[in-house]
C-alpha cells in the first residue's frame, strides 16, 4: 500500500527534533493505551501485522499530526471493531451495552505478554519451501504497488541489490497482516547503495539494508 506511513526517501519534512530527556509518556492516557495494547495482544487478539496494517489506513494529515500513541488508539480501535470486541457504540460512550457485561480480557499468558512487551523477530519456521535465492546473488526489487499492506518499501521499488543474509522462513507479512491465510517465504536481508537509491550525486560509500521476502524481488539479470 503506498501511504504517508512510508516516509523513507522523502522530501522536505524537515528536520527531526531530538528532544533531550523525552519521557516515554507524555501524558497519563498514554500508559493506558500501552497497557491495554499489550494486554490484548498477548492474549493473541491480533499482531503485529495487523497493527501495521491498521496504521495505514489513518488518514495522511492525522498520521502526521498524531503522537505516536495516538496511532496506537487508532489501530487498537479499529482492530477491535474488526474482530467485534468492541461495538461503535460502546467506543462512543465509554460503556459496555452488552447484556452479558461486555470484553473481558481473559489472563494474559506470560509468554504472550513478553512476545507483545518485546516483539522479538520470531525464530525462523522449519517449513519446507523452495528458496528462490542465494547471498551474493544481485536482486532487482519488484516495481509494484500492491492496494494492500506490503513490508516492500516504496523508495526501493525498482532497485537494484545484493543479498548479504539469508535469515531463514517467515510468515509473509502481506497475508499476515490480515490473519492469514499463512505464507511462509524465504526472507534476506539485502544491500542497496545510496546512489542507487537517491542518485549520483550521493555518496557512493554508504548503504542501507533493508529485509526482503521471495516475493519482492526478481533476479537482476
Amino acid at each position: 500500500m503506498n501511504g504517508i506511513h512510508d516516509l523513507a526517501g522523502m522530501e522536505n519534512l524537515g528536520p527531526i527534533d531530538i528532544e533531550k530527556d523525552e519521557p516515554v509518556f507524555y501524558e497519563d492516557w498514554e500508559r493506558h493505551i500501552f497497557a491495554i495494547t499489550m494486554a490484548t495482544m498477548g492474549s493473541g487478539y491480533f499482531k503485529t501485522d495487523e497493527v501495521r496494517r491498521e496504521t495505514e489506513l489513518m488518514p495522511p494529515a492525522d498520521y502526521l499530526r498524531a503522537r505516536y500513541y495516538e496511532k496506537w488508539l487508532f489501530s487498537f480501535e479499529n482492530l477491535m471493531l474488526e474482530k467485534d470486541v468492541l461495538t461503535l457504540e460502546e467506543l462512543e460512550s465509554g460503556k459496555s451495552l452488552r447484556e452479558e457485561g461486555g470484553f473481558k480480557l481473559p489472563p494474559v499468558p506470560l509468554e504472550g505478554m513478553q512476545y507483545a512487551m518485546h516483539n522479538p523477530v520470531p525464530a525462523s519456521l522449519d517449513v519446507d519451501v523452495p528458496q528462490n535465492f542465494q547471498v551474493g546473488d544481485h536482486i532487482l526489487a519488484k516495481n509494484i504497488n500492491p492496494p494492500y499492506h506490503t513490508r516492500l518499501p516504496r523508495y526501493i521499488r525498482g532497485k537494484h541489490g545484493v543479498i548479504v543474509q539469508h535469515h531463514g522462513v517467515f510468515l509473509l507479512p502481506d497475508t499476515n497482516a490480515y490473519g492469514g491465510p499463512d505464507k511462509p517465504q524465504h526472507c534476506y536481508n539485502v544491500k542497496f547503495g545510496f546512489n542507487e537509491l537517491w542518485g549520483d550525486e550521493t555518496s557512493h560509500n554508504d548503504f542501507i539494508y533493508i529485509d526482503l521476502f521471495d516475493e519482492y524481488m526478481l533476479p537482476d539479470e
